[in-house]
C-alpha cells in the first residue's frame, strides 16, 4: 500500500481521529471511516443538517498491521459485511474495500434478514457500481493518518 490522501466527511473538523462504539455497527464494524473519492466524500458531508466538512488526511500504511482489503463485491466481502453488521468485532486494525449505495445496502439488509437469498442478492447488486470506504479499527491504525486540514464546504445550492 502507498501513501495517499483520503477523506473523513461530517460536520465537524477532526483533527484527532477516534474509534467510537456506538448503537449500530457499520459496514466494517466500529471504526473511523473515511474515503479516497472526494466527491463521495462531498455527498457524505452535505447529508443532515450542519455545516458539511471533509476533514483530509494523509494516509501512510505501516507493515505490522492487520489490514483487510476487498478489492471487489464478492462472496467474502458479503460474509464480512453480514457478520459486523449482526455484532461480530473482528482483529483487523484497518479494512478496505467497497461500500455499496443505498440500493444495494436494503438488498444487504434483505439478505441479513432472509428475505432474499444469496444468490438473489448478487443478482439484484449485479449492475450496481460501489463506492469507496477505508476504516480505522485500532489506535495503530489512526497512527498512520496524518491530518492535513479541512473545508466547510459551501451548500447554499443543496438547500430547496
Amino acid at each position: 500500500m502507498d501513501r495517499r490522501i483520503i477523506y473523513h466527511a461530517g460536520k465537524e473538523v477532526v483533527e484527532f481521529p477516534e474509534v467510537r462504539k456506538t448503537k449500530y455497527t457499520k459496514d466494517f464494524s466500529w471504526g473511523f471511516y473515511c474515503t479516497n473519492d472526494y466527491k463521495q466524500a462531498e455527498r457524505w458531508a452535505l447529508r443532515g443538517n450542519g455545516a458539511p466538512i471533509i476533514n483530509r488526511y494523509l494516509f501512510e500504511p505501516k507493515e505490522e498491521l492487520s489490514i483487510l482489503v476487498f478489492e471487489e463485491m464478492n462472496d467474502e466481502w458479503l460474509d464480512f459485511i453480514a457478520n459486523c453488521r449482526n455484532g461480530h468485532v473482528h482483529d483487523y486494525d484497518i479494512v478496505e474495500g467497497p461500500m455499496a449505495d443505498d440500493t444495494v445496502w436494503n438488498y444487504v439488509n434483505d439478505f441479513l434478514a432472509g428475505s432474499i437469498s444469496r444468490k438473489q442478492f448478487w443478482t439484484l447488486a449485479e449492475f450496481r457500481y460501489p463506492t469507496h470506504q477505508i476504516s480505522f479499527h485500532t489506535i495503530k491504525a489512526l497512527d498512520c493518518l496524518t491530518f492535513e486540514g479541512s473545508e466547510v464546504l459551501d451548500d447554499r445550492e443543496n438547500e430547496k
